[in-house]
């Protein structure tokens, strides 16, 4: 039944991420309706040259970067659950996100003396390329603690993510202490999560890491539904499990290092999303991972309207949001976990 409605499902999820999408651009200080953005969006135009400024430079971007962040969050985050056998696994709980927080940090208060020849050589990529190195250097690190006698263990896991997340919170508190008054700010909503910089150089960057990575990790759908079942049992179906972990955190590592590089911390979006599409389309990858990339979109494009309409003029942080939804769901999945381990 499942592999029956999951084609539906899917369809009907990606019309959501698209009609949720052209919602948004209408709202705002200037409401425009849907008519009047599918017009300038299937023209390039607007007679209005305000709203074309207020569509095309302001809100767009916005959504664009809000889509392309969430889809990729949520792809990591149930590429980790189907990697790690987990469903409490996500780039946020692991270390994985606070990892790329780290090194993006550096560079920010850092960027002007200590790593002022790394940022002069690499300019407008150093901090998306620092954020990657510190999402890689955390995963392989949880990776390696989590093994042992061969065999991944999940408690293990969990404990580590944790360690790691108090220490880079720790030499995050440091960096933040020596940053100035013009980074200080930014610095702070920065860590909450905001898309509230979002340009079209930012949506040009994300996309050309994004979309790639997410292209090649929905292919893996079939050797991720080999791994559920057991590193063992994977291999006796032919699958390499050492590569495939290997090549499966390095791309993880890389979609969360480019959505934290512009957005900073948004939290629960790699937990919620995955779990939720599992309850409905069951286990197999092959409908989760796209599913993901379409409810995880979705998810924070209305988190970000919210964010920036709520408090209007003012913007409240993304990442808040995300943790108010995400947050009580967690506590629901440790309940879930407690009950089984129970009976």
């Amino acid at each position: 039944m499942i592999n029956k409605t999951r084609f539906p499902i899917l369809i009907t999820s990606a019309l959501v991420l698209i009609g949720l999408s052209i919602i948004a651009l209408g709202i705002g200080p200037t409401a425009l309706s849907p008519a009047t953005v599918i017009h300038a969006l299937s023209t390039g135009a607007s007679d209005d040259p305000t709203i074309h400024a207020i569509l095309f430079s302001i809100r767009l971007p916005r959504i664009l970067l809000a889509v392309l962040v969430g889809s990729g969050l949520a792809v990591a985050g149930a590429v980790m659950q189907g990697l790690f056998r987990n469903p409490l696994a996500d780039p946020g709980l692991l270390g994985v996100s606070s990892g790329a927080a780290l090194a993006a940090v550096a560079i920010i208060v850092l960027g002007n003396s200590f790593l002022s020849e790394f940022v002069h050589l690499l300019g407008t990529a150093a901090l998306p390329l620092a954020a990657f190195i510190g999402s890689l250097c955390t995963t392989v690190l949880v990776y390696k603690l989590s093994r042992m006698g061969g065999r991944l263990h999940i408690a293990t896991m969990l404990l580590a993510g944790i360690a790691i997340n108090a220490l880079t919170g720790a030499l995050i508190g440091v960096l933040v202490y020596m940053a100035d008054d013009s980074q200080l700010r930014s610095l702070t909503f920065w860590q909450m999560g905001s898309l509230g910089r979002a340009s079209w150089s930012e949506v040009g960057v994300s996309a050309a890491i994004i979309i790639p990575v997410t292209l090649l990790l929905l292919r893996l759908s079939r050797a991720l539904n080999a791994m559920v079942l057991g590193e063992d049992e994977a291999q006796y179906l032919g699958i390499n499990t050492d590569m495939l972990t290997r090549f499966a955190i390095v791309l993880c590592a890389c979609l969360v290092g480019a959505a934290v590089a512009v957005s900073g911390m948004i939290g629960f979006i790699g937990l919620v999303v995955p779990h939720l599409l599992r309850l409905v389309l069951g286990p197999d990858h092959r409908g989760v991972l796209p599913g993901s990339l379409c409810v995880g979109g979705s998810l924070l494009v209305i988190a970000d309207t919210c964010a920036r309409t709520l408090v209007a003029p003012a913007e409240l942080p993304i990442g808040l949001l995300t943790a108010a939804i995400g947050a009580p769901f967690f506590m629901y999945l440790l309940l879930q976990q407690r009950r089984k381990a129970i009976l």
